[in-house]
């Protein structure tokens, strides 16, 4: 299943706005005087009741810059900001990565899961077409547990490109499948620093510093991958049977 449909079976689970935020919905409803909500939004509702993705994307890239949509994502309505995480996890680039990462800590939790989603989506839209081919490749590779082609490859996009957030990331991921964890985890460290929203790094560093037997710095860095992103629930258990580990 996409990655966008997990996100709308999320959803479709879920009332259109949550109860804390039912008065601001009809406040911003009669704020107006035409009595509209965004376009966005009605096009957000209108795909979660007819099941129709690939319309809302349509609709999304013919009415909707990416400013448009990062300025929707603090609405007042829950909607709206479902609607533009959403969209942006669709056609948004990684400039929308500041912009999702803050939603991670947004008071509606359907809000907080999209934007998780969608972030891991913009993460791998950085650079060229050619740099996110050679991205798409060395993922694949990783995937294929092809792990020392995936960091000779690796190696050559980021001597191009040695900003390349993502590419470091999955090199981070490589080393470690590689039994590198001191290498790993100073990938990791630099993806942090140059993307401090990507908790996906936090985690990794995490589970490599576990397998050099650094348990302090293990729970260190899952507890800052939970203050990038709450929601992070198998970490929040993995802290927790850490601590009653200790504790035997």
């Amino acid at each position: 299943m996409l990655l966008f449909e997990k996100n709308f079976d999320i959803i479709r689970q879920r009332k259109p706005c949550v109860v804390e935020d039912d008065l601001r919905c009809q406040a911003e409803r009669m704020e107006s005087s035409k009595k509209y909500l965004p376009r966005l939004t009605t096009l957000y509702l209108a795909c979660l009741e007819k099941h129709d993705t690939r319309s809302f994307i349509a609709q999304v890239m013919k009415y909707y810059n990416e400013s448009s949509l990062i300025r929707l994502a603090w609405a007042v309505c829950v909607d709206t900001r479902r609607a533009a995480a959403q969209a942006l996890g669709f056609v948004g680039s990684y400039q929308a990565n500041d912009t999702l990462g803050r939603l991670l800590k947004d008071r509606d939790r359907t809000v907080r899961l999209i934007a998780e989603g969608s972030l891991k989506s913009v993460w791998s839209r950085d650079g060229s077409d050619a740099q996110r081919q050679e991205l798409y490749a060395i993922m694949r590779l990783i995937a294929a547990q092809n792990f020392g082609e995936a960091v000779s490859r690796a190696n050559i996009l980021l001597d191009d490109y040695p900003f390349y957030v993502e590419a470091r990331n999955q090199r981070a991921i490589a080393l470690f499948a590689l039994k590198q964890f001191e290498d790993s985890i100073e990938d990791s460290r630099n993806v942090l620093e140059l993307n401090p929203f990507h908790f996906g790094a936090a985690i990794g560093m995490g589970h490599a510093y576990l397998q050099l037997e650094n348990h302090q710095s293990a729970v260190e860095c899952f507890q800052h991958a939970l203050e990038i992103n709450p929601n992070l629930e198998s970490i929040r258990k993995h802290l927790e049977w850490l601590s009653q580990s200790w504790m035997r």
